[in-house]
């Protein structure tokens, strides 16, 4: 079922009170027709006296994000906009914001995403950047330009979030979503997963669903962008991450068993592959002053 309301968890965000105190964050739910296919709207403004760095470990969704870098309430012509659809990011992101901006973003659920872009399977967009119009080709201005200023407008303009959440469900309600049982089904899956914390290895989860690992693979392949393996390792790594932000730091050989890894240098290892810093490091450089 749906969240009733949008997740308050930071998972995935490095150093999220860091963020947060440098930017107004937060999530909103689309329009209730939407919610089995999307988690929430996020919607971020800034107004920064120096650049700020940002890194985020992606959960394995894909993202439409609506972007203006500039003056708030200046004109169109003093700020630059655009809109990309963001596959599954496969390693670390990482954004440089300065000055003033706003961000509005769609975070689909995993598997959510294939009923409004029925055409090709989700893995097409993993680990790429594109811009809107080349997902959804009717994003197009009359004149030949690529994106339509008019849904940009209609979702960055407004000073008001609920404003901009009604544009944004606008936008998604008149391009889909288009019936697909094996969507729901992808996406039940990768819930299991996020819920279930005994889901640690594909062969389980292949049980769990009465599905071959082969289908299995297809099916995330095509509706969720990644494979099986890659989600459970995500979610593991989310939950790391988490803990190192806890304060205390963790028992990190005993986390590395409870989050199903062979032994603690292996979450050693995708923990500092992915953030950049081992478990310890992160940890300590949280509680500097």
């Amino acid at each position: 079922m749906p969240d009733p309301a949008p997740r308050r968890d930071t998972r995935g965000i490095v150093a999220a009170a860091e963020l947060l105190s440098r930017v107004r964050f937060r999530r909103h739910l689309p329009a209730p027709e939407l919610r089995p296919y999307l988690e929430h709207y996020w919607l971020i403004d800034w107004a920064l006296p120096e650049p700020y760095t940002t890194h985020v470990v992606p959960h394995p969704s894909v993202n439409v994000v609506f972007q203006r870098y500039g003056p708030l309430g200046a004109g169109a012509a003093a700020a630059r906009s655009e809109a990309e659809v963001s596959g599954i990011g496969p390693g670390l992101f990482t954004k440089r914001l300065e000055g003033e901006g706003r961000v509005c973003g769609v975070q689909f659920r995993p598997g959510g995403f294939r009923p409004f872009a029925p055409a090709r399977p989700v893995s097409v967009w993993t680990g790429r950047r594109v811009p809107l119009h080349e997902t959804f080709p009717d994003v197009r201005e009359p004149g030949g330009g690529t994106t339509d200023g008019a849904v940009l407008s209609a979702v960055l303009s407004p000073g008001d979030d609920h404003a901009r959440v009604a544009a944004l469900d606008a936008f998604l309600l008149a391009r889909g979503p288009a019936p697909d049982p094996a969507a729901v089904r992808a996406t039940e899956l990768v819930e299991l997963v996020r819920s279930d914390r005994t889901v640690l290895r594909v062969g389980r989860l292949a049980r769990m669903s009465g599905l071959s690992a082969r289908s299995l693979q297809r099916l995330f392949a095509s509706h969720v962008g990644v494979g099986p393996k890659w989600v459970i390792l995500r979610y593991r790594l989310h939950e790391a991450l988490e803990r190192a932000e806890e304060g205390a730091a963790p028992d990190w050989a005993d986390l590395a068993a409870e989050l199903g890894y062979s032994d603690q240098a292996h979450l050693v290892r995708d923990f500092t592959a992915t953030v950049g810093l081992s478990p310890t490091a992160y940890a300590r450089a949280l509680s500097a002053p």
